[in-house]
């Protein structure tokens, strides 16, 4: 179904070039001399990647109906990540590459939301909060204080994230997916 530059909204999907894209922002611009024109931030949605593209007012583009499945994350065997549709019991095996930095998110039955456009899968979006282990990281002293520095910790996913010093390993942490910023210790 082809939409307007006119009824765009930030997060509808759209497909552009033979691609699929979420709008990130748009604004509606009326030079005083020549035509109007709509300038957007779009978001490839296989690759994150994203771009400026302007569109003529009221120029069409084909609209994408996308959908959010919740599943189960069972298991990885290495390059394959297993997840389970938590309806129909149905696994679905999605590589690493798929996954990006998803992947480092990602423990043993964790729910996730699956972007599916078209029946195709597309994405992965991670919970916004995981409390994950330290594995490794400096040991933390007596009179370290939540205002001093930071330090790398490797969590039990992989991830490295910053910490504060009076983290050690084995303590628990939770961690904001978006930026993998840290957030408290559990």
């Amino acid at each position: 179904m082809a939409v307007s530059t006119n009824n765009f909204k930030n997060g509808m999907a759209i497909n552009y070039n033979g691609k699929l894209w979420t709008i990130v922002e748009f604004q509606h611009v009326k030079p005083g001399k020549g035509g109007a024109f709509v300038r957007t931030k779009l978001k490839e949605l296989k690759t994150g990647r994203v771009v400026d593209v302007t569109f003529r007012a009221g120029e069409k583009v084909d609209d994408v109906r996308t959908e959010t499945k919740r599943m189960q994350f069972l298991y990885s065997d290495g390059d394959e990540f297993h997840f389970m549709d938590n309806e129909t019991y149905e696994q679905t095996a999605l590589g690493r590459d798929f996954l990006g930095d998803a992947a480092k998110w990602l423990k043993e039955g964790d729910e996730v939301q699956i972007l599916t456009a078209d029946g195709e899968m597309i994405g992965v979006e991670p919970p916004m909060f995981v409390e994950l282990a330290v594995t490794e990281t400096d040991p933390g002293f007596k009179g370290d204080t939540v205002q001093g520095g930071t330090k790398p910790a490797m969590l039990e996913t992989g991830a490295v994230v910053q910490v504060p010093m009076f983290v050690n390993p084995g303590d628990t942490v939770k961690v904001d997916t978006r930026d993998g910023s840290y957030i408290t210790r559990v």
